[in-house]
This record gives C-alpha cells, sequence and structure tokens, in this order.
C-alpha cells in the first residue's frame, strides 16, 4: 500500500486517524469537530473515472473540499471520505453502480482543513456505447433533520464494523 499526502488542517484541536480504503491508498488524516455548511443554492458535480479517480469538478466542489482544482484532479473520490463514514454506505454505493443504477444517499464529507461538511448525494453511473466509462455525482444540501439521522446510523455501523 502506498501512502497519499496527509490533509492540511486548520487551527483548532484535531483527532487523527489511519485510513486505508478499497483501492489499496492509505493515508493519516486529522480531523476537526467543525461542520462547514453546505450552501444554499449551490450543486457540488464531480465525475470520476471507472476507478473513482476525480475527473472532473466545479466550482462549488472545489470550494467545499478546500482542495485545489489541480489537487483533485486524478485523485481518488475518497480523498474526501471521512472517517466517521461507515465502509458498508461505499460498498453499498460501488455494487449499485456496478448493477448500473442510481445511487443515492447522505455523505459526510472530508475537506482539505479537517473541518466537514455533508450532502445528500446522487451518483449515476456515465454510459456509452453500452459501456460505462465512469460516473457522476451530484450533491445538494440536505436537510438537518437528515443528518441527524444518519449521525446515528453512522455511528452504530462503525461500531459494528469496527466489532467484526
Amino acid at each position: 500500500m502506498k501512502d497519499m499526502e496527509p490533509v492540511q488542517l486548520a487551527e483548532g484541536p484535531y483527532r487523527e486517524h489511519r485510513l486505508c480504503y478499497y483501492e489499496g491508498l492509505c493515508r493519516t488524516v486529522l480531523t476537526l469537530d467543525k461542520e462547514v455548511p453546505y450552501p444554499d443554492g449551490k450543486l457540488i458535480v464531480s465525475r470520476t473515472d471507472t476507478k473513482g479517480n476525480i475527473t472532473h469538478g466545479n466550482q462549488s466542489f472545489v470550494d467545499m473540499s478546500g482542495f485545489t482544482r489541480e489537487e483533485l484532479i486524478g485523485q481518488p473520490h475518497s480523498i474526501l471520505r471521512h472517517p466517521d463514514m461507515p465502509a458498508a454506505a461505499f460498498a453499498d454505493l460501488w455494487a449499485t453502480l456496478q448493477r448500473g443504477t442510481t445511487w443515492q444517499g447522505y455523505v459526510k464529507n472530508l475537506r482539505k482543513d479537517g473541518c466537514y461538511y455533508w450532502v445528500f448525494a446522487t451518483a449515476i453511473p456515465n454510459i456509452r456505447n453500452d459501456q460505462v466509462i465512469g460516473y457522476t455525482s451530484v450533491r445538494r444540501k440536505p436537510s438537518r433533520t437528515k443528518i441527524n439521522e444518519c449521525t446515528e446510523l453512522y455511528a452504530r455501523m462503525l461500531a459494528e464494523e469496527k466489532k467484526a
């Protein structure tokens, strides 16, 4: 496994986590318990290749992630994975996309500075000539009620994953 560059921090107390992803990459992330609110009226759009590497991101994607466009393009989309997200959520995402169907779910994303933001994501396969050539994800502002529900659910799921 190869290491990715560590995530840069904002000022404040942080927690250190070691994350390893399905694609074989590992990295240490430092998180702050600070939410960056999703901006009203914005859509975050990104595209990836079939392996999940970012090929495009709109300005809202760049702005919310805290990374530059150059830092994002070519990186695995998991660069935004927050350690509070259970692996099962992403296993479901990939299984759904590989069936050629649309996936929707609530995701807590990690910013470059260690803060986080929540999204309601819709991911679809991009199909050309009957072949999947990549994926597009469109994210919008989630409701606070759903964020609260998912925070509790994901904490339970993570606890179960750690037991296994």
